[in-house]
């Protein structure tokens, strides 16, 4: 049997009061719409419904009083995308005095779950309350609720349990494939700190092999629709990309040919050619049988376009371009690692940079070398000490690593054009000190200015491995999922915060669980793509030691890249040096909305820095994120205190941000930028040839066949072209920034108005973001490659976007 207590909230939509006389009793009406899985029945009469009193107070229980049953029967079923939906009318016959509905009881005792879309009651009142305020007949259900979803942090979950709880990275490894596949336990050590994940008390494996029914509690589980969607989109993915490309598996190593041959592999021909013999068949041979249980009737259904990626789709070559090269550093998939150079040379902890002030000096556009520095006018894309210590590692792996460091200077059109590159590689020592280092300056004649595309080449591989494991998974996903934990476990569903955070919180933790079981784990996806294979997540331990959680307020992020000054007066808390950096400037337009809607939101419930510092909820919560869910990073001193309004309200926003713009800013430009190979690899396989040896003979000969065959070979850029459509790709369910999923989340009146007005202002937004991407003297808007950046395009405006690629939209919440 499965019991769940929830206040009422987004599950429970309220309208008006209405109560209908039935003999000596009262009746409240409502409706319980609940979603199949595929295959499976509805609950029917073996699933109950009550209510507890929110005012009145049953002597015996001293909790609210409790409603009478209604049973869900005779249940009206529709199909839509070949998910079955039924809704239930329900009645709850309450007696004279039973006072306004504050919380409801379920009770599951049919043999399948199923997923409760929604539940609406005609009350008065949808409310929410700080601890001190709670009715004095909900405090007792307060307490329990929030005790039962605790747990005491053994035993293995069950699919129907309610409880959170915490654990190390200990899943990512499968011993039982030989010890290639061990993997070091993440989190819960000074060598490896990481962030908790959702305990399971489960094994990582069964039997060797892959499993897609990995624990989390129900509420943070997908739906049925959006789950069958996500598989049949991979499959489709799979199939498009991958199946022709993987033959009989062993899988083809071989290159590309050409740069054609590459373009075929979003050609119409491949997917008619596709159309003849069944996807489902096919992708079965070597995908495990788990990901059909619930979608196969999906699969053959759906009919997926795969579009040329934006970066070619207007001009096929502009990738290739020093200025496309370098905007895409602050408008492409990852525009969170550049920064301005104070200090030259370049230096790590580890090294100083072979650069030298003679290789840049003369091509800064007449300016003296002083003169860019003190004008703040030298970048520097920064992959290089970090990776040091996991050269040699990788290199024996068989890929070809460097670790890189970009110079770039800062023209008056605010384009930047690359000045050097730096590449560290192995070298025949053992230690740092024996790695080889090559410095490429940009070149206009044939030879040299192909040596300079290799070169940019492993950049883009060191920057692709950082987005993915770093700027996308680290810094949004894994970072998010011990604050949802904390939120579950600490703040009541009647707390005003847990309202307020709980649609940026939607099914992240479901789709953390699936990447720890084909992502990231050991043989996932981004260790057969990256060029830092098996030592992916290793090296993610190793930069979760620079995070910050204040430091990703974008203010705070942009102002120590110093991409912008600290700006106290501003409302955004920070000036951009320069107008045209995409990311920043929408980005601090974005996080004004976020921050003035959150602040309007506190206002209305926090009088003062008192009610903050005695909300004991609040207090716990902020407690265990601090020294559970971030406990490797406990002792550090920059945590904030929560004791003010103005702690909880910047926590808040950069929570939010977070969840929403910042993910959507690395995850849905992928396809357009990564989706081509050559533009964006994610590992290298081979150097760049060194003057008098063979190799060099052999690049000399035909530069381009070098290029393609220091690509990933077809089966692994087909794999990683797959990966790079569905992170991508919106799905259908999807609820985006200054929306929520009913109008009736919450009964306040003053939140409402707040909330509209956060909407208007993110509708105006779009309206500036249309503006910058046509003015023609913000060249960073669209590039040589006439790809419009709209990443951070809210779409809002919309009550439904169109799933699919669109590469704009800023969903509520972490849900891809």
């Amino acid at each position: 049997m499965q019991e769940c207590f929830d206040a009422i909230r987004n599950k429970i939509s309220d309208c008006n009061s209405l109560q209908d006389r039935h003999g000596s009793r009262y009746l409240i009406n409502g409706k319980v719409v609940i979603e199949h899985s595929p295959g499976l029945s509805g609950p029917g009469k073996s699933a109950t419904v009550q209510v507890y009193s929110s005012t009145v107070i049953d002597p015996n229980t001293r909790k609210g009083k409790l409603s009478g049953k209604a049973c869900l029967k005779k249940g009206k079923s529709s199909k839509k995308d070949s998910t079955k939906t039924t809704v239930y009318k329900i009645k709850l016959h309450v007696e004279p005095g039973f006072g306004n509905p504050g919380a409801f009881l379920i009770e599951n005792n049919h043999k399948h779950r199923f997923f409760l879309q929604s539940a609406t009651l005609i009350t008065p009142e949808n409310k929410c309350y700080l601890p001190s305020k709670t009715p004095a007949c909900l405090v007792e259900l307060r307490k329990e609720e929030l005790e039962s979803l605790r747990g005491d942090g053994t035993g293995e979950r069950k699919e129907w349990d309610r409880i959170y709880d915490y654990d190390v990275y200990d899943d990512l490894g499968n011993p039982e494939k030989g010890p290639d596949h061990v993997r070091p336990v993440l989190g819960g050590s000074r060598s490896r700190p990481y962030p908790r994940r959702g305990r399971t008390g489960r094994p990582a494996t069964k039997n060797g092999t892959i499993s897609l029914d990995t624990y989390v509690p129900p509420d943070e589980r997908c739906s049925p629709k959006k789950l069958s969607e996500f598989i049949a989109n991979a499959i489709h993915a799979t199939a498009h990309f991958l199946l022709p490309e993987a033959k009989s598996l062993p899988r083809d190593s071989s290159s590309f040919e050409s740069f054609g041959d590459i373009r075929d592999l979003y050609s119409n021909n491949r997917r008619q050619a596709m159309r003849g013999t069944s996807v489902t068949e096919k992708v079965k041979k070597f995908v495990p049988a788990q990901l059909f249980k619930d979608v196969t009737h999906v699969i053959e259904e759906v009919d997926i376009k795969f579009p040329l990626p934006q970066i070619i789709r207007a001009n096929q070559f502009a990738w290739k371009l020093d200025e496309e090269f370098g905007r895409q550093m602050l408008a492409g998939t990852n525009p969170t690692r550049i920064h301005c150079l104070r200090e030259f040379p370049p230096r790590g902890t580890l090294t100083e940079s072979y650069i030298e002030q003679s290789d840049i000096e003369h091509n800064l556009d007449g300016l003296s070398f002083e003169q860019a520095m003190k004008q703040w006018r030298i970048y520097v894309l920064d992959h290089h000490d970090y990776l040091l210590p996991f050269l040699r590692k990788m290199y024996s792996e068989g890929v070809c690593p460097c670790a890189s460091r970009t110079l770039l200077f800062l023209r008056n059109d605010a384009t930047l054009k690359p000045l050097a590159i730096e590449l560290t590689y192995p070298g025949s020592s053992n230690n740092v000190d024996g790695m080889k280092t090559m410095v490429f300056l940009p070149e206009k004649e044939d030879i040299p200015q192909a040596l300079w595309q290799l070169a940019k080449a492993h950049v883009a591989a060191n920057d692709s491995a950082y987005h993915q494991l770093i700027s996308h998974w680290l810094h949004t996903h894994a970072v998010v999922e011990p604050f949802i934990i904390a939120t579950r476990r600490q703040l009541s569903v009647m707390h005003p915060i847990h309202r307020l955070l709980d649609p940026h919180f939607k099914d992240t933790m479901h789709i953390n669980a699936l990447a720890r079981t084909v992502l990231i784990n050991a043989g996932g996806i981004l260790e057969k793509t990256l060029f830092t294979g098996k030592f992916s997540m290793e090296l993610s331990s190793e930069l979760y030691k620079q995070w910050r959680f204040d430091e990703q307020a974008l203010p705070s992020d942009l102002i120590k890249r110093c991409m912008a000054l600290e700006q106290s007066e501003n409302p955004r808390g920070a000036h951009m040096l320069f107008q045209d950096y995409p990311y920043g400037l929408d980005g601090l337009d974005i996080w004004l909305a976020i921050q003035t809607w959150v602040g309007d939101f506190c206002d209305i419930f926090y009088e003062d820095d008192a009610s903050v510092k005695s909300d004991t909820e609040i207090q716990a919560w902020w407690s265990e994120i601090r020294n559970v869910g971030h406990g490797d990073k406990r002792k550090e001193k920059w945590w904030c205190q929560m004791t003010t309004k103005a702690d909880l309200k910047r926590t808040l926003t950069t929570l939010v941000w977070i969840a929403s713009a910042l993910h959507a800013s690395v995850n849905f430009g992928q396809y357009s930028y990564a989706g081509y190979p050559p533009n964006r690899p994610s590992r290298c396989r081979k150097f760049v040839p060194e003057e008098g040896t063979m190799e060099f003979a052999e690049f000399l000969k035909d530069p381009d066949k070098h290029f393609l065959n220091m690509l990933p070979d077809r089966f692994e850029a087909s794999l990683g072209i797959a990966l790079m459509e569905v992170l991508s790709r919106h799905t259908s369910e999807e609820v985006y920034l200054g929306q929520r999923a009913t109008s009736e989340w919450i009964d306040n009146e003053q939140v409402k108005q707040r909330f509209e007005k956060f909407n208007k202002s993110l509708r105006e937004m779009e309206k500036q973001i249309m503006e910058r991407n046509g003015d023609p003297e913000l060249m960073n808007r669209r590039g040589p490659a006439k790809v419009p950046y709209k990443l951070l395009y809210p779409d809002a405006t919309k009550v439904e976007t169109p799933a699919g690629i669109t590469a704009k939209g800023i969903p509520n919440s972490i849900s891809i």
